[in-house]
């Protein structure tokens, strides 16, 4: 097929190069603009740009799509479907309606659960035990959608939010070349309504432990928040970072060290206690609680956000 391709991030970047490498043709390739990163902050183009301009596509990385001039452009390119992944904008009725075949998105999630920005994260926070990838028809509403294909993926016990969103990056490039290899046998199912549920934006705040918490809710936010915005608490004065958790049967005054030693800083909880495995200060590396500790000496009975 004719494949217009429009995403951002990593996510998006597989599902382009599958389509690519499955022998659809991309004449144009709409992405963000480039942003600020690093320490530096030079603008750095996205994921999905730098493998179009590998593959020698065009790109077009306008910072709206409401503006006639740009919907004509994108018009002319005659394509029978636009692919979208992660890509950033709202996409406006009168771009729906430009391909033949319509828009289809790539989500990550098993809609209607988890529509909007952040469905692995919240899938982690929410205990689900299963995550996936949904091939949508896209309509004017928040991933509303018909469905056309649904793919399932157990969420391990150990995934975090990137573990998870990588497996998801590799059933989603599988699952679109699938969906438009047998596109015309494929049959859309509308959503249930009642099902639906909302992914909220993260934000940095969200990362903060709320000791009062049980440890099973504190180890799902450690791994749901990793890598961004990481989990966090306040200890003397500063910011320590949490990169790695498991619940462990503890009881004591929510906040409070119970342990510090090579297996980790055990911390009380309003139920049971969270291991801390790996942390990092502020300004600091990462490391495992072992090496941690060498350095930042902790004893039993010191308090968190104390």
């Amino acid at each position: 097929m004719k494949i217009i391709f429009a995403g951002t991030p990593d996510f998006a970047a597989a599902a382009l190069a599958a389509l690519l490498d499955a022998g659809h043709t991309v004449p144009l390739v709409l992405t963000q603009p480039d942003r600020p990163a690093g320490r530096g902050m030079k603008l750095v183009a996205s994921a999905v740009k730098q493998l179009a301009v590998a593959r020698g596509l065009t790109v077009m990385q306008a910072p709206s799509l409401k503006d006639a001039s740009t919907q004509q452009d994108i018009a002319a390119v005659d394509a029978d479907v636009m692919v979208v992944a992660a890509y950033g904008l709202i996409l406006p009725k009168a771009i729906l309606a430009i391909p033949r075949l319509g828009c289809l998105n790539i989500h990550a999630s098993l809609l209607p659960r988890w529509r909007g920005a952040a469905p692995i994260q919240r899938a982690i926070l929410a205990g689900d035990r299963e995550s996936g990838i949904t091939i949508m028809q896209m309509d004017a509403g928040l991933d509303t959608g018909a469905m056309l294909l649904k793919q399932p993926l157990p969420i391990a016990a150990e995934d975090t939010a990137q573990t998870l969103h990588d497996k998801l990056a590799t059933l989603g490039a599988d699952a679109i070349v699938a969906a438009l290899a047998q596109f015309e046998t494929l049959v859309p199912q509308p959503q249930d309504e009642h099902q639906a549920t909302y992914a909220a934006k993260l934000t940095k705040e969200e990362g903060r432990l709320d000791w009062n918490r049980s440890a099973a809710e504190l180890s799902r936010s450690v791994r749901a928040y990793n890598p961004f915005p990481v989990a966090h608490a306040a200890f003397r004065g500063e910011v320590w970072r949490v990169w790695q958790a498991v619940p462990e049967a503890a009881q004591g005054n929510p906040g409070e060290i119970l342990r510090a030693d090579k297996r980790g800083i055990l911390v009380a909880c309003g139920a049971d206690a969270l291991l801390l495995t790996e942390m990092q200060k502020s300004g600091g590396k990462r490391m495992a609680a072992a090496h941690f500790l060498a350095g930042n000496p902790l004893l039993a009975g010191e308090h968190f956000n104390a």
